[in-house]
């Protein structure tokens, strides 16, 4: 079967796209003449922009009739299905090419939410979506994650505190649910213990959360959340000395980036298979925190605006001592 055109889909999100980067690669450098095209939500294009292995980013449009006929026009060979869900199973109807898709396993994570049955493999999700390119004889080549950044989106030691130029921990306030996201209790006792700078970043959604924990703790502390896009905020976990994260997509990108990171683990699990993905040859250590013994974790895949328990046990009962333990072990770059 001769490929010229393949089409790769993962509509969201953050942390999804970025996961997707393995089999990108892999596609690309197995089908080297072949273009390959990529469809994803208008807010997540920019995670894709700079990839040196994507020739071409569609979005994701309402307009359905006008989106399938322009990427009907492109006469695709293949389809790479990384969503799995009925929108891209229409696209792919629309096509009418060859496609592959991926084991989901959202049953299997029913039973474990619902009813607390642990039946998941022990598999990651990055090489669940390599299932979906079996059929083409593409491989994972052990390399990890990619994420790619252009001058625009370095962000100059200028614009930071003088105590932050010298390293920082990076530290990410927010995450799209409330219960995968540390409270701000939480967050200044840690950061109390913390003896490094500590930048937080989110978006504007954070920013107030951000304000408060910096306006507890002090000059130690500053608020980046809103400050700067996802790809300066890409740029200043890259730089960081490690970086503190929930369940959440900067989380992944601080792994693509091969960073030492503490995940704090709130109404989701590692046993997901959404833990920071690593290459063979990493250097980068992850440490995972989750409050173990609580009968109503995973309370959900994805998670909720507030604890259903209203207790938040797997937030409030973090081990901040260790934590900082950890983090205050790292070296400056």
């Amino acid at each position: 079967m001769e490929i010229k055109r393949i089409l790769v889909i993962r509509f969201s999100s953050i942390g999804d796209i970025v996961l997707t980067t393995p089999v990108v690669r892999a596609l690309k450098k197995s089908f080297p003449q072949a273009e390959l095209h990529y469809l994803t939500k208008p807010a997540n294009a920019a995670l894709l922009a700079n990839n040196k292995y994507i020739d071409r980013v569609h979005i994701l449009t309402s307009d359905y009739a006008r989106m399938l006929k322009s990427l009907r026009s492109l006469e695709f060979d293949y389809v790479v299905d990384l969503q799995k869900n009925f929108r891209s199973g229409r696209i792919k109807r629309s096509l009418g090419v060859e496609s592959s898709s991926f084991p989901k396993l959202n049953f299997k994570k029913w039973l474990f939410v619902r009813f607390k049955r642990q039946c998941l493999p022990p598999v990651h999700v990055v090489d669940r979506y390599f299932e979906a390119v079996k059929p083409l004889e593409v491989v994972n080549d052990g390399m990890g994650l990619d994420y790619f950044l252009q001058e625009e989106d370095f962000v100059s030691p200028d614009f930071l505190p003088l105590d932050f130029q010298n390293g920082y921990v990076a530290c990410v306030v927010g995450s799209k649910h409330s219960t995968k996201q540390m409270p701000i209790d939480i967050m200044v006792s840690l950061c109390r213990l913390i003896q490094k700078p500590i930048l937080l970043l989110g978006d504007d959604n954070d920013r107030d959360k951000a304000m408060a924990v910096e306006k507890t703790v002090g000059t130690k502390v500053f608020n980046a959340c809103g400050a700067y896009n996802i790809n300066q905020s890409a740029y200043l976990l890259k730089n960081s000395v490690g970086v503190i994260a929930p369940d959440t997509g900067l989380m992944h990108i601080a792994s693509a980036f091969d960073k030492d990171i503490v995940v704090v683990w709130g109404n989701t699990v590692p046993a997901f298979g959404m833990y920071p993905y690593r290459a063979k040859n990493s250097k980068g250590k992850t440490y995972n925190f989750e409050v173990q013994g609580l009968k109503c974790r995973p309370c959900s895949k994805l998670g909720y605006d507030k604890c259903p328990k209203r207790h938040f046990k797997c937030m409030k009962r973090q081990d901040v001592n260790a934590m900082a333990e950890i983090v205050n072990s790292w070296s400056e770059n």
